[in-house]
């Protein structure tokens, strides 16, 4: 059985070997009564930012649990990085595609408040909807047992996504009226090489992206992209498109 994954304070800098970790807050007693890790079990605990700790529980409360460092641990940085341009949607779908690129191996997200969104997220909603896409990369990357945490950015317009790509090596638009798959996008023949920077995929909403947007994305730099023969779910297109960028590529 593998060793479950918790996640330090934000913060917080883990002991070195020998040393003790309080794991306190919420999840500490999530680790304590809902998970219900005795004394003698060994616990892995990520710092989010690529460091881990690994040691048996050597004192539990309905506080948390007190670790002693048996050793440290250290994940490098996923490659290529992934930032992934996620359009709002209605209902759970953009807290499921979060969901599913955290656990592939995306390391950022920026809400795309894109023009055909049926969701907008005013200012109390944004919050709210916010804090739930982080909660929601916390949880996948303990899933996932993965030691960083994607960030999620406060939501782009289209202007800013398009600034954004100025930093980004290659940027793909997940289009279904795309002539090329993504393996043809990036075939190294036909892709730049040498320029510095991670991957942007754009997934649009559900009624789809605009040709004003794809314009503006084109202009900018970014191919349209089919990773398809069907047209599929915003909240399932970026994690078919991350998978292969992660595990597909030669």
């Amino acid at each position: 059985m593998t060793d479950p994954v918790f996640l330090a304070g934000t913060g917080d800098r883990l002991p070195e070997v020998g040393q003790t970790y309080e794991l306190a807050g919420e999840e500490g007693r999530h680790a304590a009564v809902v998970r219900r890790i005795a004394v003698g079990e060994v616990i892995i605990v990520a710092d989010g930012i690529g460091g881990a700790i690994r040691g048996p529980v050597v004192s539990a409360s309905k506080k948390g649990l007190v670790v002693e460092v048996a050793e440290r641990l250290t994940q490098p940085a996923t490659q290529p990085e992934v930032i992934a341009v996620q359009a709002l949607a209605k209902g759970d779908r953009g807290e499921l595609a979060v969901e599913l690129m955290t656990e592939v191996g995306v390391t950022r997200f920026v809400p795309w408040q894109a023009t055909r969104s049926i969701v907008r997220w005013t200012t109390e909603r944004a919050d709210k909807t916010l804090g739930r896409w982080r909660s929601t990369a916390r949880e996948a990357a303990k899933q996932s047992r993965r030691f960083r945490v994607p960030t999620v950015d406060e939501a782009m317009t289209t202007d800013g996504v398009t600034a954004l790509l100025a930093d980004c090596a290659v940027g793909l638009v997940l289009h279904e009226t795309a002539t090329e798959t993504l393996p043809q996008v990036l075939d190294p023949s036909t892709t730049p090489a040498g320029r510095p920077g991670p991957i942007m995929i754009i997934i649009g909403p559900e009624g789809g992206i605009t040709d004003d947007e794809l314009a503006a994305f084109t202009a900018a730099g970014a191919r349209p992209a089919l990773i398809s023969d069907g047209v599929l779910r915003t909240s399932t297109a970026g994690a078919v498109a991350a998978g292969w960028l992660r595990m597909g590529r030669p």
